[in-house]
């Protein structure tokens, strides 16, 4: 257990931290960019057809979900990368094990079908 005295000074340098991590993110990871492309887009499309609250409770935990694995996922790969620079089959292993994101990226395409799609339907007249 710390026993470091609680310091908001603290607390906000560490807010600055992270936040410096989401610009090493969109700045080194390309397909960041895609998250945050497709996340602006059910957002825009959120509010043009008029989505409930729950549906919005839902877009948004599957974007924060979907970042979140993105951040995990190129953590991991640095620490592999910083921890053994040459290639190697456990690496390789544990990199391809690093499927978390794709799990997200499924799981909110699904949510999102099941939001949009009728309201989508309806619109156009399907």
């Amino acid at each position: 257990m710390n026993n470091e005295r609680f310091s908001i000074r603290k607390r906000i340098k560490s807010f600055g931290y992270a936040f410096a991590g989401l610009k090493v993110l969109f700045k080194e990871e390309h397909n960041s960019w895609i998250h945050a492309v497709v996340a602006v887009c059910a957002v825009v499309a959120g509010i043009m057809l008029h989505i409930s609250t729950m549906e919005w409770i839902a877009i948004i935990i599957v974007i924060a979900m979907v970042i979140s694995a993105e951040i995990i996922n190129s953590s991991l790969e640095c620490t592999a990368d910083f921890v053994k620079a040459e290639r190697d089959d456990r690496k390789r292993d544990i990199k391809d094990l690093e499927a978390a994101v794709l799990v997200c990226a499924i799981a909110a395409a699904a949510v999102g079908t099941i939001i949009f799609l009728p309201k989508l339907i309806v619109l156009l007249g399907i």
